[in-house]
This record gives C-alpha cells, sequence and structure tokens, in this order.
C-alpha cells in the first residue's frame, strides 16, 4: 500500500499516522528510537505491507501490470490502490478527502521534529502538491509511477506501465474493490492489539 492508504489505515491516531508513513524510511532497529506510538505505527506499517504482497488478489493484480513492471509491479500496484482509494466513497464520503489529506499534512508537520530525515525532506512537496488528493487523478497517477521510474535501477519509464494501467483499468479496480475490505479488516485489528500492548 502507498502513502494514502497507510494514512487511512492508521485510524485519526497521529503517533500511528506517524509511524505508518515513515516506515519505509526507517531501518531494522532504527524503529526504536522513535517515541512508542509511532514505533507502533511503523509496525502496523510493516503488517500491513506483508498482508498486501501476500495476499493472492494483489499477486493476481499484479500480474496485470507485470507485462511492463517487471519486478517493479507491487510499487506500481500499491500506487494504483491509492487511485482507487481516493475514488472510493465508501472511504471518502461527499469528497471528504480533501479535508483528510489537509488533516493528514497537519499531523505530520507537528511531529517532524521528530520524524525521519528524509522523510521531514519531502513533506513540504507532499503538501504543497497534494499527493494525497491527486492519486484521484490519472495524472496524478501518471507523476507518480514516473517517480517510482526514476528511483528503479531497472526500468527506463513507466510509459509502458501507464498504459497497462489504463487498459486493464477497470480489471484493476475490481481487485481493489476485492482486497482493501479485507487488509482494513486485518489493519483494525492489528491497531487495537498494538494500542493494548
Amino acid at each position: 500500500m502507498n502513502y494514502l492508504a497507510h494514512a487511512s489505515l492508521s485510524f485519526n491516531n497521529p503517533g500511528i499516522l506517524a509511524g505508518n508513513m515513515v516506515s519505509d524510511f526507517v531501518k531494522g532497529k532504527k524503529q526504536y528510537d522513535y517515541p512508542e506510538l509511532i514505533q507502533k505505527g511503523i509496525r502496523l506499517h510493516r503488517a500491513i505491507d506483508t498482508f498486501t504482497d501476500q495476499h493472492a488478489v494483489t499477486k493476481e493484480a499484479k500480474n496485470l501490470l507485470k507485462p511492463a513492471a517487471g519486478a517493479y509491479a507491487g510499487a506500481f500496484m500499491d500506487v494504483v490502490y491509492d487511485h482507487f482509494l481516493a475514488l472510493d466513497t465508501n472511504q471518502f464520503p461527499d469528497d471528504s478527502l480533501a479535508a483528510f489529506a489537509t488533516q493528514v499534512y497537519a499531523q505530520l508537520t507537528e511531529q517532524q521534529s521528530v520524524l525521519p530525515e528524509k522523510f521531514v525532506r519531502i513533506l513540504p512537496y507532499m503538501r504543497s502538491q497534494n499527493w494525497l488528493y491527486h492519486y484521484r487523478d490519472t495524472e496524478g497517477i501518471e507523476k507518480s509511477f514516473g517517480g517510482l521510474a526514476r528511483r528503479a535501477a531497472y526500468l527506463d519509464d513507466a510509459s509502458g506501465v501507464f498504459a497497462l494501467f489504463l487498459e486493464q483499468y477497470e480489471k484493476l479496480r475490481i481487485h481493489y474493490q476485492s482486497f482493501f475490505p479485507e487488509v482494513k479488516a486485518y489493519a483494525s485489528a492489528q491497531f487495537a492489539v498494538l494500542l493494548i500492548q
């Protein structure tokens, strides 16, 4: 899952949100350098990623992108899931995504003094370009795909992946609709356990 999914699966807890959002910037035992709630958010993020990567629906969905994405199909699929989540009126009714995104940026900004430096450097861009909201737009997805390709060692550009995304759009949407309720239920159960530990 990508930034929007991890934010939404933090269940309105600012500390969990911070950990969930920065987990990819924290390696191994470095997680113990952070406040307890952020540590729990990091653990939640990792549990969500493991659940997502091992899920049969995700594996089927990745196969739709593999002809162009190859080994990076999982990373692109994370962005695809965020796209459909951003459009999901069950999760964000009445365009509440805009208010949710603003709240996330505010909560992360309030905690930036304890967040990893690499994440703090991208946070102003995330906020000013409103990444969370613009996952709604195919143009936003194309930009996100381009960013993935620039960071990938073995992928020259993302144009082929984006073309497959558009071609397989309805199938990918159905995969999201099948998968997201399950990952949300799983994350909710993990969240409840983490809060009482």
